[in-house]
């Protein structure tokens, strides 16, 4: 960026954005870590990217341009070729042939040599516009919507010629193969390009069916022929480094795909023998990804600032609770961020590790090799941590070591799987926790779902109906105590768009129960009190229910409540 630090510095301290100190602590954060500066803002919620540009704008005298909201042209757009755009950050985005003028999106508009060579290449005066990461992010995915169009055609093609080789003995070789390769590649690619979480190949009698799972909801993309499942799957296999003659016990593994624009991504993989072969489930973890802020996971400024303050203590225990795939190991990274300082030392316990993070160590589960959660726990107390964070407690074992290194002076971050905060405390009990050491160490219990994100491109507002309100009042009659006062009277939703697909939905946010356990919920929790009173006493106390937070981000336009209904039931 054609901008110095120091003069970004100023710019960000006349606007009263932040301050000159917060500048220079971030300034050493991006200097350790090999990030720039305004990652560093931006991911620790100094400043908001919006604003950024905001301040960007004053100084380069260049007008903002949102992608989101302009009608690009996948011809236009492939003027510019896909790496070049990606390494220059600079995305063509209108092309008025008549008056010979092309606009250029970019992140920094002062780089006149892009700006030269889009000139030189199209014979047409360029004008900058400035743009944001969100911004260039999604002209990015745009270059993938031709993987959408051609995707049906180049798995034809290759399947054509995978049957032919299906019949060969050395299914190593065959999976090796340039057809599967470019099936698998395709798949991978197409998925990374919708945003999918995973990707499964599930054997049915006659067919390989493939689907992926986009904001949570999972969709059919393309059903394959039986004969080809067998080799796809050795494919994975010899990717992830498992054993392709092994069809009879579940396998995991880990893989590096690199994209077709230089880019990496990690797939996990597992690998379970079904009824009419062996499914494969493929987790996309975008390691690249710059870890969330509290706001950015969907917390309210009330729910952040508890957060905030339970993690500054020195010892006890934080837990995030929900079910499988919302977004709990998200919040434990997000929590590590804020705590990961050059004066604490940061062991994890994980399975898998999910994304790999600077300045902390890091452990995996290995059951083969005799690492499970609670020996490995026990193992990394000796490497005096100050912080640790356990993925998920599963046994009587691993939560005996955790409230004992609470106890003695660690800051514990763990999981559990709950169906809302107050149950967690119950659930340890049954897990063999003493009531009178689980009231002494639990700080803070986080429960969360994730629901879709109307699409900001064609959201659109219409009067509640009568059946709605009815599905509400019988959700507050089943919570029993809340604060909700009234029912919105406007609800929002998505129309359908090009850029969401049609659906209607774009990305995916949090609701959150967020249970500080005060002095009378440990005097419950000594009494074993059952979980109706516990939870009557937190929200006396001021906790907000999920259905409570998704029903005022449904009141804010982020969601519907049909959404957070699907989620809070399930």
């Amino acid at each position: 960026m054609h901008i110095s630090e120091d003069t970004l510095k100023s710019l960000l301290d006349s606007s009263g954005l932040i301050k000159e100190s917060e500048f220079d602590v971030a300034s050493d954060d991006a200097k350790r870590s090999g990030r720039a500066v305004t990652d560093v803002l931006i991911g620790t919620g100094k400043i908001s990217e919006d604003h950024l540009v905001e301040v960007l704008e004053e100084y380069y005298k260049v007008p903002i341009v949102n992608l989101k909201k302009q009608q690009i042209d996948i011809d236009v757009l492939e003027l510019v070729p896909e790496l070049y755009a990606k390494a220059k950050k600079a995305i063509l985005f209108e092309c008025d042939k008549e008056k010979g003028v092309a606009r250029l999106a970019m992140m920094d508009p002062f780089d006149y040599e892009t700006i030269e060579y889009v000139r030189a290449k199209l014979g047409m005066w360029v004008e900058p516009r400035l743009m944001s990461t969100a911004s260039l992010r999604y002209g990015l995915r745009q270059y993938k919507k031709r993987i959408g169009v051609e995707f049906g055609e180049i798995i034809s093609h290759n399947i054509r010629e995978s049957l032919a080789i299906a019949g060969e003995s050395d299914v190593a070789k065959t999976a090796g193969s340039v057809p599967i390769i470019s099936i698998l590649d395709t798949i991978v690619e197409h998925a990374t390009s919708l945003n999918a979480s995973d990707v499964h190949f599930e054997p049915l009698e006659k067919e390989l069916l493939v689907r992926f799972r986009i904001d949570g909801i999972m969709q059919e993309i393309v059903s394959l022929p039986k004969a080809i499942a067998p080799i796809l799957v050795a494919r994975v296999e010899i990717l992830a480094n498992l054993q392709i003659d092994e069809h009879r016990v579940p396998q995991d593994g880990r893989f590096r795909f690199e994209m077709e624009d230089g880019s990496n991504v990690d797939i996990r993989v597992n690998v379970m023998p079904v009824f009419h072969g062996e499914k494969v489930e493929m987790r996309i973890l975008k390691n690249s990804a710059r870890p969330l802020t509290l706001t950015d996971l969907g917390l309210s400024s009330d729910a952040a600032e508890t957060l905030a303050e339970e993690i500054k203590k020195p010892h006890g225990m934080i837990l995030v609770t929900g079910p499988t795939g919302h977004g709990k190991t998200t919040t434990l990274y997000a929590i590590l961020h804020i705590l990961n300082t050059p004066s604490v030392n940061i062991t994890t316990i994980e399975d898998p590790v999910e994304y790999e993070f600077p300045r902390v160590n890091q452990t995996q589960v290995n059951v083969k090799a005799g690492v499970t959660f609670a020996n490995g726990l026990r193992a990394l107390l000796r490497q005096n941590p100050d912080i640790i964070m356990i993925g998920e407690i599963r046994d009587n074992e691993t939560v005996d070591i955790a409230i004992h290194a609470a106890l003695t002076g660690h800051l514990v971050l763990s999981s559990l799987h709950t169906n809302d905060a107050p149950s967690a405390l119950p659930r340890l009990t049954d897990m063999g926790a003493a009531p009178f050491l689980l009231s002494s160490t639990v700080n803070l219990i986080v429960a969360q779902r994730l629901v879709r994100k109307i699409c900001t491109s064609c959201i659109g507002s219409y009067p509640i109906p009568a059946d709605m309100k009815r599905l509400i009042k019988d959700q507050m009659k089943a919570l029993g105590d809340s604060h909700i006062k009234k029912i919105p009277e406007t609800v929002y939703k998505g129309k359908g768009c090009n850029v969401c697909g049609q659906s209607g939905f774009s990305g995916q946010i949090g609701i959150f129960e967020v249970f500080r356990v005060s002095d009378a919920i440990r005097s419950s929790v000594m009494k074993e009190s059952p979980i109706s009173e516990i939870r009557k006493q937190a929200i006396k106390e001021g906790m907000k229910t999920m259905f409570e937070d998704g029903l005022q981000k449904v009141e804010l336009g982020v969601t519907t409540v049909e959404e957070v209904l699907r989620v809070v039931r399930e």
